[in-house]
């Protein structure tokens, strides 16, 4: 489903049905621009981490909030979380953050058919994706593949039948597919000689754990800055407590100031 109004009870409709919805207009020129510059950056310091291209996940940033700037602002665009709002709702938080890129002229370890949620509770979404397009898809360059109402398929499909009837996402950059995280899906060939960009939040319930810690990942960091949204979007405001002392600090002390919901 493709919608350019934001109504919760759509959203909610949309995600639960078909298993997903692509929104276009998200985020700004400006924005995505400035994005893409940064993702870059983040792409070459992790290539170094890893001693050069050649690993599996080559154009992957595994953690993109390390990087602060953009990756942190985003979580500051409403239109961004109202989707993920009207099923998770208000207080969900990140489950994984990660880019979405496709280098020039190859592929990378998306292209396999999966699925971005371990778990499977029918009739309850626990998981929701978030893919922020950074550049035009097109299926030159490599636009997801994703098949249609397969989140309440349990057994990951067969090639033939996931090629038969599987939908590309082919969308303008600033657009955002949400997917029920349990969706299916698999990354094209990038037959371009330009990289292709896009971020994938995987956002959960507030009271499960994140895939990465990202309050310990991101403890050095400085935060000054940064706005209470984004901080309870990474988890800042769901920590356990850590020792005696945590527990018994008084309400304004303590680390999970997470709203009940």
């Amino acid at each position: 489903m493709e919608t350019r109004a934001v109504d919760s009870a759509a959203i909610a409709s949309a995600i639960a049905e078909e298993g997903f919805l692509v929104v276009p207009d998200v985020l700004s020129a400006e924005f995505v621009a400035r994005a893409r510059r940064e993702l870059e950056v983040a792409i070459a310091r992790e290539a170094e981490y890893h001693g050069g291209a050649g690993y599996k996940d080559y154009g992957m940033v595994l953690v993109c909030s390390l990087y602060g700037g953009a990756f942190l602002d985003v979580f500051d665009h409403p239109k961004l979380l109202a989707p993920l709002s009207a099923v998770l709702g208000e207080g969900h938080i990140v489950y994984a953050y990660t880019s979405s890129s496709m280098p020039p002229g190859r592929t990378n370890y998306s292209r396999r058919i999966h699925r971005d949620c371990p778990r499977m509770i029918p009739g309850y979404c626990t998981n929701m994706g978030a893919t922020v397009l950074l550049d035009d898809f097109t299926e030159d360059n490599g636009a997801t593949y994703y098949l249609p109402g397969s989140h309440r398929q349990a057994a990951a499909p067969s090639d033939e039948e996931f090629t038969r009837n599987a939908r590309r996402l082919v969308a303008p950059a600033g657009s955002v597919l949400f997917f029920d995280a349990l969706l299916w899906h698999a990354g094209g060939d990038n037959r371009t000689s330009s990289w292709r960009h896009a971020l994938t939040l995987n956002m959960c319930r507030p009271f499960m754990k994140q895939r990465l810690d990202l309050p310990r990942i991101m403890a050095n960091m400085d935060l000054s800055g940064v706005s209470k949204v984004a901080l309870q979007k990474l988890g800042f405001l769901a920590q356990v407590p850590a020792s005696y002392d945590e527990y018994y600090a008084p309400a304004e002390k303590r680390k999970y100031q997470q709203t009940v919901e």
